[in-house]
């Protein structure tokens, strides 16, 4: 039987919400081991002189804890 920690982060890009998913991924599996899936929550935009400063991203991040 597995159990699974769900745990929730945020991350950004300059260039697109996809870019904040993979760097936000690429990040949480460089410190947990397990990484099963993301849901992504929420996406939204800082805006800067009515321009896109950055994308954002929140997402649930699920992991397999050891045995």
């Amino acid at each position: 039987m597995s159990v699974a920690r769900v745990t929730e982060i945020s991350s950004t890009s300059e260039q697109s919400f996809e870019d904040a998913i993979r760097r936000g991924l690429e990040r949480a599996t460089k410190t947990l081991r397990g990484v099963t899936s993301a849901w992504i929550k929420e996406q939204r935009v800082a805006l800067q002189d009515g321009k896109i400063k950055h994308y954002q991203v929140n997402m649930q991040v699920t992991f397999v804890l050891d045995e």
